[in-house]
């Protein structure tokens, strides 16, 4: 990835293509499953943390937002898929329609979902890719800035819901917690001989 831009980015390319493909492909089969939801949230976090990480060196002066970006992606879905497990969905895209309204359109419709992280990474790639070449100009405007600055706008968007991802969870987890400490509290009452 530091070195060759043009293998790094076709390996990129068909990393997100196969992405968006897989899951359709389970739903479609029926052969969605806890494993792979858990499996698609992995790669996804290792294949754009490891892009980040390159743009950290890349471009040093914003190495912290970088960094910044990485954290909130990573912890942000991490909690969210755990507590989606622990809440006995088989998919964190499972949302109840009464929760959160951001989320449930996140989820629900695709081309806003499809949209967010086809941007998302748009940005990210543009900025890599902006790294060692302007690519094709446009009116004498390099054409990977020019798309670096229209998609900034949605990856900052897209981390902004990754918070939100963590609130939710947050939420999810407290009402979990409560949930299983009136059961243990139940519990115990029940064995206290009356």
């Amino acid at each position: 990835m530091p070195t060759d831009y043009v293998i790094a980015s076709w390996c990129y390319i068909i990393s997100v293509l196969l992405d968006a493909l897989d899951g359709h492909a389970a739903r479609h089969f029926n052969q969605s499953t806890k494993f792979g939801a858990m499996l698609d949230q992995l790669t996804d976090r290792c294949g754009t943390c490891g892009l980040l990480v390159t743009l950290s060196y890349f471009y040093p002066k914003y190495m912290f937002w970088f960094q910044l970006s990485m954290a909130i992606d990573v912890a942000c879905h991490w909690f969210y898929l755990h507590t989606s497990v622990l809440q006995g969905k088989t998919s964190h895209k499972f949302i109840d329609m009464s929760g959160n309204p951001i989320m449930r359109v996140y989820y629900t419709n695709r081309l806003v979902l499809g949209f967010m992280c086809l941007f998302n990474e748009l940005f990210y790639a543009a900025l890599y890719l902006l790294h060692f070449t302007p690519g094709p100009l446009l009116l004498g405007f390099s054409t990977f800035k020019l798309l670096a600055i229209v998609s900034f706008p949605v990856a900052v968007v897209k981390t902004g819901i990754s918070v939100i991802h963590g609130f939710v969870a947050s939420c999810n987890i407290g009402v979990i917690d409560v949930a299983e400490r009136a059961a243990q509290r139940e519990r115990e009452a029940n064995k206290k001989p009356q």
